[in-house]
């Protein structure tokens, strides 16, 4: 089972930042229950590979998690990388690359792994694993392979999660403020610039652009912590006209005030209502909105997620 950021989970991060509440626990409760999912998969996985090759005295977790019938991903996963970290050691993610480095790094994993094991002679770890009434034991060793194999897939889960977030988010955040305050599909714009693919899934990433008698504005969303350094580089960066965040310090502000970008940070007191002004400010045709915020969003989610 893949979870992935679905439509109903990008209309609840919607509403929270149009509250100006936290939208972290939505993310942060798909990477637990994709992560306990894969967690007793790969405990399944583990107990049959052991008990398919128990009578043989060869590494049974290089033979069966490094086999290179598996996928490129779950290959370096088990050997304690991820594919992205392959590729910026080696400039190449092919499946050759990825089954020679992680070969290597397992070695090494697994020497390191048995050095401290042997400097350890008081510590005695059994990890008994069971379903249907069959169980395996896994000593310190092999016990360290299985809980850094989970550490590695947990990392993978929050980066390739918290990045989708963002580009699953940017149009129809963007969207809907448009529809709140009235912005005619005249004055806005959206170019796809190319699929991007994540550990679990594809999405496009776009470029959101305000537009009036011929001017585009790029608009630029990063769903960040405040104080995040990179904000004013990456308007810089992308030209940007319009900046949407999360969270913006007063450094923050200083800089972008300073590129002469409007900015809104969702979630200070009511934050979406600078939106106002940024389209104010640009130009943009547009109508005060004065309503229930949320039953008008569920009312634009309705026009934006078909």
């Amino acid at each position: 089972m893949t979870i992935t950021l679905t439509e109903q989970v990008a209309k609840n991060i919607i509403k929270k930042l149009m509250n100006g509440e936290d939208y972290r626990i939505e993310i942060v409760t798909l990477i637990n229950a994709e992560f306990l999912q894969y967690t007793i998969d790969f405990f399944k996985k583990i107990i049959d590979a052991k008990l398919k090759n128990k009578d043989i005295t060869v590494d049974w977790y290089k033979k069966e998690f490094l086999n290179k019938n598996l996928s490129a991903e779950e290959i370096a996963i088990n050997s304690g990388l991820n594919r992205k970290t392959i590729s910026n050691m080696y400039n190449s993610a092919t499946k050759e690359i990825v089954i020679e480095a992680s070969n290597e790094h397992y070695e090494q994993l697994y020497n390191t792994i048995q050095s401290l094991v042997d400097g350890e002679d008081e510590l005695n770890v059994i990890l008994t694993l069971k379903f249907k009434g069959v169980s395996v034991d896994l000593n310190v060793s092999e016990s360290l392979i299985v809980i850094n194999t989970l550490a590695v897939k947990r990392a993978a889960l929050r980066g390739g999660l918290w990045s989708t977030a963002g580009k699953r988010v940017e149009k129809p955040l963007m969207l809907t403020l448009c529809k709140l305050y009235g912005v005619s599909d005249k004055n806005y714009k959206i170019k796809v610039k190319s699929q991007i693919k994540s550990e679990e899934e594809f999405e496009r990433e776009i470029d959101f652009y305000l537009t009036n008698k011929g001017t585009d504005y790029l608009c630029e969303v990063k769903l960040m912590g405040k104080g995040n350094p990179e904000s004013a580089d990456a308007v810089i960066a992308r030209d940007s006209s319009v900046f949407i965040a999360d969270k913006l310090s007063d450094t923050n502000k200083k800089q972008l005030n300073s590129l002469k970008v409007e900015w809104v940070e969702l979630r200070d007191k009511e934050g979406y209502k600078r939106f106002k002004k940024a389209l104010e400010n640009l130009g943009i045709p547009h109508s005060d909105f004065k309503g229930d915020k949320n039953k008008e969003l569920d009312k634009v989610f309705l026009q934006i997620f078909k």
